[in-house]
């Protein structure tokens, strides 16, 4: 069988494993400029790039159906300049995650659930071409030498790449889209919390309280730090501090700041550490942390004792007693030393409310709880719950059924937001069913 008969049956027709694409992007690579192509802009590149291959498919052959011609065109041109296989996925908004197991295992999720898709790599070859395609946009290399890159594209997918030896079954690599940006109305009209919650924290950001975000990975952290952050007042100068930069703030006076990683030498690094220490000297409103996860956290708990009020910090955790354990954890890895009684000391001074983020069984993202932190200097730490998502018994169907459990907030907090002068809901105040309960935490 010929080239072109092999296009025609197996690549046009869905097979990525046949050799045609290969063939035209190597024609392609021959007759186009490259120094021409280098200076347009991604959309105008794809254009060109079609027109050339579009040129070559009817000029060449084979006879095709205007669809299996579309097709064929618009795979090359994913091979020449895209990510290939992989481009349908990142073009598809329904995606928010493709993880790659190797050359035929790839898997994508699609609202909170994940599923197999049904493509693949022709061979090792070409996935870690993609792969080298795609650490290269971040002037990274992904080799023996330095088998594990993670890093935020240009367009913003965040992206985490480990080779063999370290992976026993070939080059892994898995996509995080970025999140669209979701206000808080839109997170209470999808179900991830109530409107009284959602009323709540918007006063709780404006009385320029603390917050910690919990969540496991994939909870929806960074969705609702978002949405939190619109809540902040335009005239604040907010200071945000990632390791991929992630957040989209709308307000005026935002600066943003991104760790670096060393370069192959091992030099030049720039830890989430040495820019929340920067960040006191550029005179922040607020501070964002977009996750802590190490030493940093002495820092940032002394720049929240120091003034920095109203920040907002992400944490990977399981609850909110979690959360506020491992804080002191994460906070003990610092050379400092300080002892437990310290750093729990300045936790119960520094940390105003703990909002846990869960992702549940049927794949969906909630607000599960959202605690006061009411113990003070001395003090082991004690939570005040004033939510609660409550569920059902889960049935067959998978579907979570529930409902958010509302309790006065502790008289400490609803003075600082009357003094903040902003509108409480009645659900957490005095005309509260239920009073706020209160537990040591961890128990």
């Amino acid at each position: 069988m010929g080239l072109r008969d092999r296009i025609v049956a197996d690549r046009v027709r869905g097979d990525d494993n046949s050799d045609g694409v290969g063939y035209y992007r190597r024609r392609l690579l021959e007759e186009i400029d490259l120094n021409e192509i280098a200076v347009l802009s991604e959309e105008q590149r794809r254009a060109r790039l079609e027109r050339v291959v579009g040129r070559m498919v009817s000029r060449e052959g084979p006879v095709l159906t205007t669809a299996e011609r579309s097709r064929l065109i618009r795979r090359v041109v994913d091979e020449a300049v895209g990510l290939g296989v992989l481009e349908p996925l990142l073009a598809d908004d329904t995606v928010t995650e493709i993880m790659v197991n190797g050359t035929d295992e790839i898997y994508v999720e699609r609202a909170g659930r994940i599923e197999r898709a049904d493509i693949s790599f022709s061979d090792e070859a070409q996935l870690f071409q993609t792969i080298d395609r795609i650490v290269s946009q971040v002037n990274r290399r992904v080799d023996e030498s330095s088998p594990m890159v993670d890093a935020r594209l240009p367009t913003g997918e965040r992206v985490n790449v480990i080779i063999p030896p370290l992976a026993l079954r070939g080059p892994t690599m898995t996509i995080r889209r970025f999140p669209r940006l979701f206000t808080l109305d839109e997170l209470v009209a999808i179900g991830s919390l109530d409107a009284p919650t959602a009323d709540l924290m918007r006063a709780l950001v404006r009385a320029k309280l603390n917050i910690v975000i919990s969540g496991g990975t994939g909870a929806g952290k960074t969705t609702l730090l978002n949405a939190l952050s619109a809540a902040v007042p335009d005239g604040d100068r907010i200071i945000t501090v990632e390791d991929n930069a992630e957040l989209r703030l709308q307000q005026p006076h935002v600066v943003t700041l991104e760790a670096r990683p060393a370069n192959v030498e091992g030099k030049g690094e720039v830890t989430i550490r040495d820019l929340v220490r920067n960040s006191l000297r550029m005179r922040p409103d607020r501070i964002i942390v977009g996750e802590v996860r190490g030493a940093e956290t002495v820092d940032m708990l002394q720049a929240l004792n120091t003034g920095h009020e109203g920040s907002l910090v992400t944490l990977h955790s399981n609850s909110c007693d979690d959360a506020i354990h491992r804080l002191a954890t994460l906070a003990s890895m610092s050379e400092l030393q300080i002892p437990f009684e310290a750093l729990r000391d300045q936790i119960n001074s520094a940390i105003d409310v703990i909002v846990q983020v869960d992702r549940f069984a049927d794949g969906k993202r909630r607000v599960s709880e959202l605690a006061v932190v009411s113990s003070h200097r001395r003090e082991t730490f004690r939570l005040a719950s004033v939510m609660e998502f409550v569920s059902e018994p889960i049935g067959v169907d998978r579907r979570v059924v529930g409902a958010h459990e509302h309790r006065q907030l502790p008289e400490a907090v609803l003075r600082r937001l009357m003094l903040a002068g902003v509108q409480v809901p009645p659900e957490f105040t005095v005309e509260s069913d239920a009073a706020a309960v209160v537990r040591e935490a961890g128990e």
